[in-house]
This record gives structure tokens, sequence and C-alpha cells, in this order.
């Protein structure tokens, strides 16, 4: 089946899969701490937030990579150097990759999750105080729950944007499906083939996930009365 290829394009599937998720765990943090910077009560905390958001998200993806690989890599070395460090460092395409797609999609979960912590009446937070609560307290037992709810939605949405973008991450050389396809298509001189191939594999994911969180948030919308 693909002429032999078909072991390879799963082997990077399994990278592109691992890719996604680890650049995920990276933008939750960043989206976490990004929207608490832009409900900070400073000025200057909200408005690294908000450079931050306003830049990564209007630029494009595979600029961004490159200026972070290609980039990164001369900061590196010169930061080496400086220190006496004779030799050439490396970054390795994987951290490479990881690193930008997460330091993207961390803007992108930024809004959302600060989307969800607004829609949260502030009254329910106070009431919680009120009750005796700690600020810790009201966070897991009251606010949490909701902006999962409430935030569902969007990251729903960024994670399916997310896993198709981890294709840009073959311009830096890491074995993913898509450059596990194209080295197929150029073996073979088949390209429509191993790139539908490739597509059905994405949708399949996409598809996968979205029935996944879409059970996830009917589960925590149990007992909530949808609006007409």
């Amino acid at each position: 089946m693909l002429h032999g290829f078909l072991p390879a394009l799963l082997e990077g599937t399994l990278t592109t899969l691992s890719v996604a998720l680890a650049s995920l765990a990276i933008a939750v943090v960043l989206g976490l701490v990004g929207a608490a910077a832009k409900l900070s009560r400073i000025p200057f905390v909200r408005g690294v937030a908000m450079a931050y958001t306003t830049i990564v998200r209007g630029v494009p993806d595979l600029v961004l990579m490159l200026l972070i690989f290609f980039g990164g890599q001369i900061a590196v070395n010169a930061l080496a150097a400086k220190f006496g460090f004779e030799g050439y460092v490396d970054i390795d395409p994987y951290v490479a990759g990881v690193a930008t797609i997460g330091f993207i999609f961390g803007a992108y979960l930024t809004e959302t999750f600060r989307g969800a912590l607004i829609a949260i009446h502030a009254g329910q937070r106070e009431a919680g105080l009120a009750f005796g609560m700690s600020r810790a307290q009201v966070f897991r037992r009251i606010t949490l729950p909701q902006m999962i709810r409430f935030a569902i939605p969007g990251f729903t949405n960024n994670w399916l944007v997310l896993v198709k973008s981890t294709a840009i991450v073959s311009v830096i050389g890491l074995t993913d499906m898509m450059h596990s396809a194209g080295m197929a298509a150029g073996a073979t001189r088949e390209p429509f083939t191993f790139y539908l191939a490739a597509g059905v594999i994405y949708l399949a994911i996409t598809s996968l996930s979205m029935l996944g969180l879409g059970a996830l948030e009917r589960s925590v919308s149990v007992g909530l009365r949808r609006a007409a």
C-alpha cells in the first residue's frame, strides 16, 4: 500500500501528533498567563500582553517559524561565543517547532481564556469570598469550572487550527507527516497520492478531536439550560 511508504507516513503522523500536543501544553500555559495579564490592573502588564497578542496574531505562522528557528540559532550562537564557547550550537527542529507553535497559539488562547473569564459574573466570585472561601478556593470551585465551559468552543477551534499548522514544521527539516509525504511523493513522482493521504490523516485527527471535545463540552454543560 502506498508503494511501501505507509510506515514512514504513519511514523510522521506520530511526530505530528507529538508536536501538536507538546505545543498545546505550552500554548495553554501562555494563554492562561496572557489572559491574567490582560485582565491585570497594572497598565504595563496589560501593555505587554496586548503587544504579544497583537504581534503574534498579525504575523504569518510561517514567518514566525523561520524567524524563531534561524534567528534563534544566530542569537544562541552569538551568546555562546560571548561566554567563550567556540563550537556551533544547532537548535533541534523539534524543539524549535514546538516552541514556535506553542508561542503562536498562546496568543490565540490568551483571547479565548480572557473571554471565558469575562463571561463569568464578578458577583459569583464576590459571593464566594463573602462565604469565607479563599481566593484559591474561589478559583478552583467557582471560576475554573465555568471558565472551562465557556472556553471549550474557542479552545476546540484553536486546537483544530494548531493541528493543521504543524504542517509548517516540515520547512525547518523536522520529519513530520508532511515531510514524509513529500519524500514519498518525490521518490514515486505521485504527489497527489501522498498529499491526499496526508490530507485524509489530518481530517481523521481533526474529526476525532471534534468528537472528543464535543463530548467534553456536553459533559461540563450537564444541567445547564441552553439558550434558544
